[in-house]
Formats: structure tokens, sequence, C-alpha cells
């Protein structure tokens, strides 16, 4: 199994509970592809480099998890027609 991290980027227009709902199904995708979660930071508002959907800030995540090969390419498919989930990316970590 290898290492991973999800990185999202939620709407910072939406209220606690609806951010959190969106951070749970994401643990839920990891989960149901056989990951298994070490870690989950939260970094709170911040600022974005450039305007996404007509908006300035974003709730940004971090998901640390392992899980098979496979298992990426599953997650980002369900995470991308995520409603209020601004951006992406998972990413291998190296040991």
């Amino acid at each position: 199994m290898n290492k991973y991290e999800l990185a999202l980027v939620v709407n910072a227009k939406i209220e606690e509970e609806e951010r959190t709902a969106v951070v749970e199904k994401a643990k839920e995708y990891v989960a149901r592809y056989g990951g298994n979660i070490s870690e989950v930071e939260e970094w709170g508002k911040k600022r974005l480099a450039y305007e996404i959907q007509k908006m300035r800030e974003g709730f940004y995540y971090f998901i640390q998890f392992e899980a098979e090969p496979t298992a990426p390419a599953e997650i980002e498919r369900h995470v991308r027609i995520m409603d209020n989930v601004l951006r992406y990316l998972v990413i291998r970590k190296d040991a």
C-alpha cells in the first residue's frame, strides 16, 4: 500500500455543517476504496491565489491515507463531481 494525500479546497460561503459533510463524504470515498485514513488536517479559510467560480477564499483540508495504487483514480472520480469542492488533488507521498 502507498501513502497518499488528498487536498481539498471547499467553498467558503457555505455553513460549517455543510463543510464538515463535504469532508466526511470525501473520507467515505477513501474508505470505500480500501484506504486507511491516518490524519485529517484543517488549515482553515485562506485567500485563493486566483478567483475560482467567482470566489476569492476557500477552506483547505488535507487527508493523509494509505491505499492501493488503483484507489486515487477512483477517489478523484467521485470528488470531481462533489458540490462545494472548488479544487482537489491526490498526490503520492514518498517515504
